[in-house]
């Protein structure tokens, strides 16, 4: 008998012996379930970070996002706020109501107008960016992804009339936009982060509909619909988280945008009130004092306006070297 009518023999009197061992590879609890499931997106999360930090640009941004996030959140611990008031109201000292420069009775940044504390303005006003810059990009991200998804994706006759609208909004200036939407709604935060996101869905949903577009004559797409999956399915689970990419790249950037539009309007009139801890309406605030040569009421507010937008465009930069494949070569 030749060799290979013995290996037969031999396997049947194995009897399970030729049988491959799978039984090691496959997850026997919850948590090596996880892991089995989530360890390549690991591996990608770590090789980003990896390519991140090769890249002095990102790693300055990170540590400057790093620092306006922990400000943010804990904006107490670097400006403690007046017992029974309003934390977003700088507190004023009625003893000293002329502009003081910084190191002057106690006021680290200087004091403006009826003597408000200027570094309790700078501090607090960092969580009120943030948090208005992320109520904007949100949901004008959900609205614009939506909107493209679908319009993209079905093509047609929806195609068209949710571009011509979008068209109509992204045809008009969007600063002149938004200071008249303001203007009609009032001149509060409350309705310029209205006017802001009826403005600002527009260019998320163009984004999206031309990566849908180029996504959906993919052949996984064919496969996926030969398969029997849905509509829903095949937008939501083939097509959407191969198109987040360049959103999440335009998102990040448009934070810093948001804070400037923000503060342009208030520098206008058009948003926080006098005395809010708000950027752009501390600059307006001290402006009429500059020529005087009180810098610190303006420089300083001004400086942080800057770090913000700085921080977010480095972030940006980053993002985009890395979620592109072509970068990450």
């Amino acid at each position: 008998m030749d060799a290979r009518g013995e290996g037969q023999m031999e396997t049947q009197k194995s009897g399970h012996a030729a049988e491959p061992d799978t039984q090691k590879a496959v997850p026997k609890t919850f948590v090596e379930e996880l892991k089995y499931r989530f360890a390549p997106r690991f591996r990608e999360l770590r090789f980003s970070f990896y390519l991140m930090s090769k890249s002095l640009t990102s790693i300055v941004g990170m540590l400057l996002l790093l620092a306006l996030v922990i400000i943010a959140i804990a904006p107490g611990i670097f400006a403690t706020p007046v017992p029974g008031k309003d934390p977003y109201q700088m507190p004023f000292d009625p003893d000293n109501p002329s502009p003081h420069p910084p190191g002057t009775d106690g006021f680290i940044f200087g004091s403006g107008t009826f003597g408000a504390d200027i570094y309790y303005g700078v501090i607090w006003g960092a969580r009120v960016s943030m948090w208005f810059a992320i109520q904007v990009i949100v949901v004008s991200v959900i609205i614009g992804t939506l909107l493209g998804l679908v319009a993209g994706y079905k093509g047609g006759v929806i195609d068209e009339l949710v571009m011509r609208v979008t068209d109509i909004f992204l045809s008009i200036p969007s600063l002149i936009l938004v200071m008249a939407i303001a203007a009609v709604l009032g001149r509060n935060l409350h309705s310029t982060l209205l006017a802001l996101i009826a403005v600002w869905w527009s260019g998320y949903t163009r984004l999206v509909r031309g990566q849908v577009l180029s996504i959906r004559e993919n052949t996984y797409i064919d496969a996926a619909r030969a398969s029997g999956s849905g509509e829903l399915k095949i937008m939501f689970r083939h097509i959407l988280p191969n198109s987040w990419a360049p959103m999440v790249v335009q998102a990040t950037m448009d934070m810093g945008t948001v804070v400037l539009v923000m503060a342009g309007l208030s520098f206008l009139g058009l948003g926080a009130e006098s005395g809010y801890c708000e950027w752009g309406k501390m600059v307006f605030d001290g402006q009429q004092y500059f020529i005087f040569g009180k810098w610190w009421m303006v420089i300083f507010p001004g400086l942080a306006i800057l770090t913000f937008v700085l921080a977010f465009n480095l972030m940006g930069d980053g993002l985009r070297d890395v979620l592109d494949p072509k970068m990450r070569r």
